[in-house]
């Protein structure tokens, strides 16, 4: 089965080349649209205008040779001579005959039933005008200038060609260039530079594209480092895990004991669960960043939260207070923001003392909606607290490491914050941890001075 060839396209590999052409193609339909209107305008305006001018000089003729005779007409065909230049001009009868020189001068008459004419022919051009009464003809011929009708024009042309060229100039540097310099940082982070970025600050189309591809250079930069953290996480502390079961299960095909073996791989297993569970949450929060148009109302969130952890500080011994003082609005993803306040709050529960109470409150200033967090366990040390955030990390004099956690719980929340284009930090509150998270509200505008 033969399929037909499909035509050959002009391969346009520059954009250089492609504006050129586009100018060009204006120009050249401008030059034909403006041939269009003189011709135009020639015909409506300018040709009666002489027209006119042709019948009075045919009048004054007529009123010289009726008041002077032939001696008055002579001389005033020689003023218009002498006045129009390099011409000759005549008052010819109905036939053609020169009232002048008596000499035949048809040739110079269009034909019937045409009254006048204006025409090139033979080298000359000839203009010829009739009485209304048919008496007369006015007639008037001249050389054509031997100069080429292109020379006339040749400054215009170059006019035309510098404009065109400086159209293009800038053209390249307003449209052309900053393309090439978005192309070049493409072709880079393609290449696996993932910091690569393109500072505009044109407002128009090419600035918006600069921007677009900023978010999804940013956005695919935070997934594939996000991927691979998660590929080093998982490598780090599955392998203890791992090494644990394959020593329990070689214990429990040994020991006397099998149930105390299989609960110790139950144990492990359960932890490992957490622990991917918990790698996978802390992955779907930092690549999630599709939580704008979305208005959501934190005080709600947090009542949530409050109700779900109630049961776990009752059993923990100790209970959750929150107060609020912003009841409004701010724009963000709700599971997301969900997950962080209740990785936070469980963190807080878990280290709490009995008899003791959990402070939660939400405030709001000019800029953001506060979330603040107070257990009064017994805080981490000043040189530990910048690295609690960090994912796997666990404060091991103050915090028990056995107590269940994997060590990312703050890390999900602190990744699902920045997120939210929000800040979060952790002081000790003496006794106990205080976190406090800043979420931008929602009519923010730019311009307010927050940062």
């Amino acid at each position: 089965m033969f399929l037909p060839e499909r035509p050959k396209r002009f391969p346009l590999k520059s954009l250089y080349v492609g504006v050129l052409l586009a100018m060009l193609t204006t120009l050249s339909l401008s030059f034909i649209l403006f041939q269009a209107i003189s011709d135009r305008m020639q015909k409506s305006s300018i040709d009666p205008t002489f027209d006119r001018f042709d019948e009075v000089e045919l009048e004054s003729g007529r009123d010289a040779l009726r008041n002077g005779g032939v001696p008055a007409l002579a001389h005033y065909m020689d003023s218009l001579n002498r006045i129009f230049g390099d011409s000759q001009h005549y008052l010819l009868d109905a036939q053609g005959k020169d009232l002048v020189s008596g000499e035949a001068r048809a040739e110079l008459l269009p034909p019937p039933p045409a009254v006048k004419w204006r025409i090139h022919a033979h080298g000359y051009w000839i203009i010829s005008h009739r009485s209304a009464d048919g008496e007369y003809w006015f007639a008037a011929v001249g050389p054509i200038s031997d100069r080429p009708h292109i020379w006339t024009f040749l400054p215009y042309y170059f006019l035309v060609i510098g404009a065109t060229g400086l159209l293009c100039w800038l053209a390249s540097i307003w449209v052309v260039s900053p393309l090439h310099k978005i192309a070049a940082s493409i072709a880079l982070f393609g290449q696996g530079d993932l910091s690569v970025r393109i500072d505009t600050r044109r407002r128009d189309e090419i600035g918006q594209l600069g921007r677009s591809f900023n978010q999804m250079a940013e956005r695919l930069q935070r997934l594939i480092m996000s991927e691979r953290r998660l590929l080093g996480d998982i490598s780090h502390e599955i392998r203890s895990p791992l090494a644990r079961l394959k020593f329990a299960v070689k214990l429990a095909r040994t020991s006397p004991d099998g149930n105390a073996a299989l609960d110790r791989i139950e144990r492990d297993v359960d932890r490992m669960t957490s622990l991917v569970a918990d790698i996978v949450e802390i992955n779907v929060a930092e690549g999630d960043s599709d939580i704008r148009g979305r208005p959501i109302r934190p005080v709600e969130i947090i009542r949530e939260v409050v109700r779900d952890c109630a049961v776990e500080a009752e059993i923990r011994g100790c209970r959750i207070k929150f107060d609020w003082s912003f009841d409004g609005e701010i724009l963000g993803n709700r599971e997301l923001l969900r997950r962080a306040i209740e990785n936070i709050v469980r963190n807080a529960i878990r280290y709490s003392p009995e008899r003791s109470t959990i402070d939660i409150s939400i405030s709001a200033d000019s800029c953001n909606a506060n979330i603040v967090v107070r257990d009064y366990g017994p805080g981490v040390p000043e040189e530990m607290l910048a690295r609690i955030f960090d994912p796997f990390f666990r404060v091991e004099e103050a915090r028990d490491a056995t107590s269940g956690g994997s060590g990312l719980g703050l890390s999900i929340a602190k990744r699902a914050v920045l997120v939210h284009h929000g800040t979060i930090a952790a002081e000790n509150a003496l006794p106990g941890l205080r976190v406090q998270i800043a979420i931008p509200l929602v009519a923010l505008p730019l311009a307010s001075g927050c940062s």
